[in-house]
């Protein structure tokens, strides 16, 4: 049964090289046809994946922070009278740091938010205007300001490992945002995707990425910082004070069900996995057609869900219950991880164990994707 709700308002103000949804801006949006779409889907929604309180609400999508705070209102009461709250729920809204944006936070707070994840990535002017943001320092700074005056609890996101990044650059950059005093913090090394302008450029000989052990510095450097900050990592790229974990995510890592509710969210219901329509005028066709917004609802074999749960688990700090996992999905242990890679990566201090549990150590952080190549059981990545 789900206990956290992920709801994805697709629209964005305006085209911005960011955005996955460019199909999505949009001059003017119905919002009454869209508050209605929407109850209508978190309605089916709940009468398959309801039973338990909620612990977490989670706003995402385009530019959710432009949504009129009546409609987040009108849809946080719904949600209420559907699952119920848990007394400390986490009702998360993401924001781009615009002056626009920030101007809504009063309203937002008003209607129900209480934590504001912010996409700040830089503060740095040249920095922001390669990663092709729209926003400039001085307006992150002022929304991070914002953001703490309305709401108790904020995080925002610092992208590093960037060209030009060193350890004595990227240890500034730090600890000045570690120096406004929020309680999380998203901090990501800069990666090349195929198929971005990124990976375009590197192609072309115009970006020259960091090398392996340059990117590993600056991974190291970011441990420290933060846990000398008393933000340490609770996650591979996530850091908070304790208490101030982000719990809608910790939700998906602890490979526990959520309801995904609007275009294009995904959810996870008793080994279902549900995608809605991605085109808002799809999804909208979808709700009238059949009550639901959903345009998939696999099942998923439990060896899959035993890799997710996997892949997921041990990216925290806390690890995962190897013993609970096998009880869960009904495959032995040696079925889930391999026992002689454990053994070995153990021995390197890579990984540790401890009764049941096991984990990536903190000197394996920055090699996760490898670890975990080796440990997931080979069984089980082909089943």
């Amino acid at each position: 049964m789900a206990r956290a709700l992920y709801i994805h308002w697709p629209f964005c103000a305006k085209k911005c090289p960011y955005c996955d949804f460019n199909s999505h801006v949009r001059e003017r949006v119905d919002v009454a046809r869209w508050q209605d779409a929407l109850i209508a889907d978190m309605r089916a929604e709940a009468e398959l994946a309801g039973g338990e309180t909620l612990t977490s609400i989670f706003f995402g999508g385009g530019t959710p922070s432009l949504m009129p705070p009546a409609l987040v209102g009108t849809l946080l009461e719904e949600a209420a009278r559907l699952w119920g709250f848990d007394p400390a729920i986490e009702i998360t809204l993401e924001a781009n740091p615009s002056s626009v944006e920030a101007a809504n936070f009063a309203a937002l707070a008003s209607a129900g938010i209480n934590r504001v994840s912010l996409g700040v990535q830089s503060l740095d002017d040249a920095e922001l205007r390669f990663l092709g943001r729209l926003h400039g320092a001085e307006e992150a700074l002022a929304a991070i300001a914002t953001a703490q005056a309305h709401f108790a609890r904020v995080s925002f996101d610092m992208i590093y490992a960037m060209p030009g990044h060193t350890l004595d650059l990227w240890e500034e950059r730090l600890s000045r945002a570690l120096s406004f005093g929020t309680g999380h913090m998203s901090l990501y090394q800069l990666t090349i995707e195929a198929g971005t302008r990124f990976a375009s450029d590197v192609r072309r000989g115009r970006l020259v990425p960091l090398d392996d052990d340059e990117a590993a510095g600056l991974f190291s450097i970011t441990q420290s910082l933060t846990e000398a900050a008393g933000l340490p990592a609770y996650e591979t790229s996530n850091h908070a004070r304790s208490g101030e974990e982000g719990r809608h995510n910790l939700a998906y890592w602890r490979y526990q069900d959520y309801a995904g509710i609007g275009p294009g969210a995904h959810g996870r219901r008793g080994g279902l996995a549900t995608v809605r329509h991605k085109k808002p005028e799809n999804f909208l066709k979808a709700v009238s057609a059949q009550g639901n917004g959903i345009a998939e609802a696999r099942p998923l074999a439990l060896a899959e869900q035993a890799t997710e749960a996997l892949l997921m688990g041990l990216r925290l700090a806390e690890g995962l219950d190897l013993a609970a996992l096998s009880q869960r999905f009904a495959i032995p242990r040696d079925g889930l991880v391999d026992e002689a890679a454990l053994a070995r990566l153990r021995s390197l201090g890579l990984v540790w164990t401890e009764g049941t549990r096991i984990g990536v150590a903190p000197e394996g952080r920055s090699l996760l994707d490898a670890l975990l190549a080796e440990i997931v059981a080979e069984a089980l990545v082909v089943a």
